[in-house]
């Protein structure tokens, strides 16, 4: 067992207009703690894909937005485990977004983020069976 599980490679970052749509549009969300976390079961196989957005209503500066971005993608890298439960599941398309209008520290996003990933877990293994 490496260290290749808390990587996070380019593979897992949500990209292309197609699947950012599909994931606005017809996936699913909840709220928990300073998140909006919205996601959409794909028929894609492979790793579960992740988009990461801080608003920029809430954080005019930049370099505030990238802060945060920053401390939830070393969260999620550290914790994406949890998503899968042990089974093997489908793949995801999950949206974090950050709501809360102040510059949380590392450990307190990083308990949030569990949170959600455990919940996204429940999701995924119950839909699976």
């Amino acid at each position: 067992m490496g260290l290749s599980k808390y990587s996070f490679p380019k593979k897992e970052k949500l990209t292309g207009k197609k699947k950012i749509e599909g994931l606005f549009k017809k996936g699913s969300s909840f709220y928990l703690g300073d998140f909006q976390v919205r996601h959409l079961r794909s028929d894609d196989i492979g790793s579960h894909q992740i988009l990461i957005s801080v608003p920029k209503r809430n954080f005019k500066r930049a370099v505030d937005r990238n802060l945060l971005k920053r401390r939830i993608r070393e969260s999620y890298r550290l914790n994406k485990q949890l998503i899968d439960n042990g089974t093997e599941s489908s793949t995801l398309y999950i949206g974090f977004i950050y709501l809360s209008k102040e510059i949380l520290p590392f450990h307190a996003i990083q308990t949030q983020l569990i949170k959600c990933l455990e919940r996204l877990g429940n999701i995924n293994a119950d839909r699976h069976e």
